[in-house]
């Protein structure tokens, strides 16, 4: 049913669709106009600003919910309001408490409002994913015989594209955050990995690739994760139209049934998935976050004859 308009491809529901310049663009008079060799204008250019107009409206609407009313309201008015914001203030609350201040500590405030906004944009744009707009547009070309038509749809995030631009900000963000935390000069003696500067020959180039791999890591793994969810329930409802086509509709729902049932599983699996991605990226890049923070200098540890002697700060010698 999902690859039945798109054709027997498993990847045609995850492929982003050309609808300004480039190859094939629903706007035909459009083919061949591209920037730096891209298109103008894409479906998924177009889902991304859908998921940000979510994020802006549900996070807007829960806000309210959440706020605090008048006095008038007596106690009440520190409960929130409806499943939508209490579902968001607990999402947020385990994210800031568990997960972002551990790790930032005073630095938790400053980069609470990235991090936020980069787990819901991701996981809207997973959960989208999982909505079957592409379908609903499929059938509706069917009407002009272009069983490809949609302009809006599809996993975003399992687009390198826009988990690289998501990683692009990150590392900004965390480079920028180690040269305001230790300076300049921290932030190079960090590039040596505590080795003595003798060692930076070794040390600089292998930190140095170290600096992009971490991004580049993160965009990897979330596009890699969705990427294959997709393909995985593309796959799975392909199996009932090719046993049709091969050998009839009643054997086929043999294969049917059970490929369907199964591809609703994995369905709730990727939703879950969709939860775990964006937590993952967000909790790396706080991590890495972390790593390039100045840490304050502890105190030397006594040695066990001082104790003894008391010169503990603070005490006077023990006298015999």
């Amino acid at each position: 049913m999902k690859l039945l308009a798109a054709g027997i491809n498993p990847l045609a529901h995850a492929k982003d669709i050309n609808i300004i310049g480039g190859d094939g663009p629903i706007i035909s008079a459009t083919e061949g106009w591209t920037i730096l060799g891209s298109p103008l204008l894409t479906m998924h250019m177009l889902t991304m600003l859908l998921v940000a107009g979510l994020v802006i409206w549900v996070m807007h609407t829960a806000a309210k919910t959440i706020a605090t009313g008048s006095e008038s309201e007596g106690n009440e008015r520190y409960i929130t309001q409806g499943r939508v914001g209490q579902f968001i203030e607990v999402i947020v609350l385990f994210l800031r408490d568990k997960t972002f201040e551990p790790l930032l500590g005073e630095n938790t405030n400053r980069y609470l409002p990235f991090l936020l906004t980069a787990f819901f944009f991701i996981l809207f744009g997973n959960i989208l994913g999982l909505v079957p707009l592409l379908d609903l547009q499929h059938w509706l070309g069917m009407a002009w015989d272009d069983p490809h038509f949609a302009i809006v749809g599809g996993t975003i995030t399992g687009n390198l594209a826009t988990t690289t631009g998501l990683a692009i900000i990150a590392f900004f963000i965390i480079q920028a955050h180690g040269i305001k935390s230790l300076g300049f000069k921290g932030w190079a003696e960090h590039l040596l990995g505590g080795a003595p500067a003798w060692l930076a020959p070794i040390m600089l180039p292998v930190e140095l690739v170290g600096m992009f791999v971490k991004p580049a890591a993160l965009a990897i793994r979330l596009f890699a994760n969705m990427l294959a969810g997709a393909t995985l329930i593309g796959t799975l409802m392909l199996f009932g139209m090719m046993a049709a086509e091969g050998v009839g509709i009643v054997t086929a729902l043999g294969v049917t049934i059970p490929s369907i049932a199964f591809a609703l599983f994995v369905m709730v699996l990727k939703l879950f998935v969709s939860f775990l991605q964006a937590f993952i990226f967000v909790f790396l890049t706080t991590v890495f976050i972390s790593q390039l923070s100045h840490h304050e200098e502890h105190e030397p540890e006594l040695e066990d004859e001082e104790v003894v002697e008391g010169k503990m700060p603070g005490m006077e010698p023990v006298r015999p």
